[in-house]
């Protein structure tokens, strides 16, 4: 016979239910985790990468081939990329590197105050000695109309915003415009432990801007977009929940 209350067994059961439950929704990783305790991390084996499950190649935006073709005399092919050939990036699938530079500062104030009050007061006071005659009185008020209305709003508004970004990115020409103008985009993902950490820059350059180093500032990329933040375990903690969400946006007050 068991010893064990019963209060023992079902608290085993409820513990059993969850290692269960973590088991089929994230792949026993509660269960892989509760084995690995006192002992060091393991290193992962190095496999082939294109044999692993929901392997994709990459496919970019590349430039059309071109035909190569030799002048008569030459020792360069046309198309080539010699020593004295400008390699800045010019045709789609190149390569640049953006320097994300952004150091905004805004400081702004307001104050605005505004009150008004009004009296309106008419009426007769002496009709036809109405004063002397007691009933005159009675029918023929003192004042036929008296409105007061005051009225006041103040209102305080500032901002204080500094922001303050530098990193690179490398991104990739995916369309040439009609006037030469390039398209860029670019995504960079790092990842350290349980964060990743995302930048993301598009928009559209000039290729006098390229500096000659393969390089240009994020002030000359017109239509800009630089996305930086990240997503993980941190960034749960730090939203807040769904519900929450739906109640702000839902309650009027």
């Amino acid at each position: 016979m068991s010893t064990f209350s019963p209060a023992f067994h079902l608290r085993r059961i409820a513990i059993s239910a969850l290692l269960l439950g973590s088991c089929a929704l994230g792949g026993c990783s509660s269960i892989d985790r509760l084995s690995q305790i006192g002992e060091q991390p393991k290193l992962s084996a190095i496999e082939n990468p294109t044999a692993q499950p929901g392997y994709k190649p990459v496919q970019m935006p590349m430039p059309k081939p071109e035909v190569a073709s030799y002048n008569p005399n030459s020792l360069w092919r046309n198309g080539s990329r010699a020593f004295f050939k400008d390699q800045r990036a010019r045709q789609v699938g190149d390569l640049l590197t953006v320097t994300v530079n952004i150091t905004d500062k805004a400081n702004i104030e307001n104050d605005t105050s505004r009150s008004r009050t009004n009296k309106e007061d008419s009426g007769i006071t002496d009709f036809i000695g109405a004063k002397t005659i007691t009933q005159a009185n009675k029918i023929l008020p003192g004042r036929i109309l008296t409105a007061d209305s005051t009225s006041s709003s103040e209102g305080k508004g500032s901002v204080d915003r500094k922001e303050a970004l530098q990193t690179n990115v490398a991104a990739v020409v995916t369309q040439v415009l009609p006037n030469g103008n390039l398209v860029v985009e670019g995504k960079q993902e790092i990842r350290v432990n349980f964060e990743i950490r995302e930048l993301i820059v598009a928009g559209i350059v000039r290729p006098e801007d390229i500096q000659s180093d393969n390089t240009i500032d994020s002030t000359k990329i017109a239509q800009a977009r630089i996305a930086y933040g990240g997503r993980g375990q941190i960034m749960d903690v730090q939203q807040p929940r769904y519900g929450q969400q739906v109640m702000d946006v839902l309650l009027p007050f």
